[in-house]
């Protein structure tokens, strides 16, 4: 894939389990269900949204310790218990005044589907679904949960300019 085709994404829609986590849940003793999360997206994520890209969270599970951990990033977009999707999705674009082809997915498994063959440009992680890499427009190199938000918000942001934040970075 060219990169040039990430010139056109203005933001990212990210599934949480096998996207943003490893898909695995620890679950204690009191019940409990515990994810794990990469820092390197939490960074990349971060940076979009100073950048004013909007970040949306379109996620069929529910945890407080996931909104908490994406409110921290900043992200004021999620939205938990969603059954469907694509719906949520199509007001979100609205709200923001945004083509669906304007957007990124970034979805692992059958419940992405429809958004991913509805948005510009629809991406998995390495270990996404056999169902989900056939229609995927791209395939990260990367897990869930390992880097694949962090791959996929830095090649956007490079080629469209506003990757760095410290302009003698550029220079390396």
């Amino acid at each position: 894939m060219v990169l040039t085709e990430f010139k056109t994404i203005k933001g990212f829609v990210l599934d949480v389990d096998g996207v943003l986590t490893d898909g695995t849940v620890q679950v204690n003793e009191a019940g409990e269900q515990l994810r794990t999360f990469n820092i390197k997206d939490g960074y990349a994520i971060q940076l979009a949204i100073k950048k004013g890209y909007p970040i949306f969270i379109i996620t069929g599970g529910a945890s407080i310790g996931v909104e908490r951990r994406l409110q921290g990033l900043g992200v004021k977009e999620i939205h938990s218990r969603v059954v469907d999707k694509l719906s949520k999705l199509k007001v979100l674009a609205k709200d923001y005044h945004l083509g669906l082809d304007e957007l990124m997915y970034i979805g692992d498994d059958i419940p992405d589907f429809s958004c991913m063959r509805s948005v510009g440009l629809a991406v998995s992680p390495a270990d996404a679904v056999e169902e989900i890499k056939k229609i995927s427009h791209y395939i990260s190199a990367f897990n869930g949960g390992r880097g694949v938000v962090r791959e996929l918000i830095e090649k956007v942001l490079k080629v469209q300019g506003n990757w760095y934040e410290d302009e003698t970075i550029k220079s390396i």
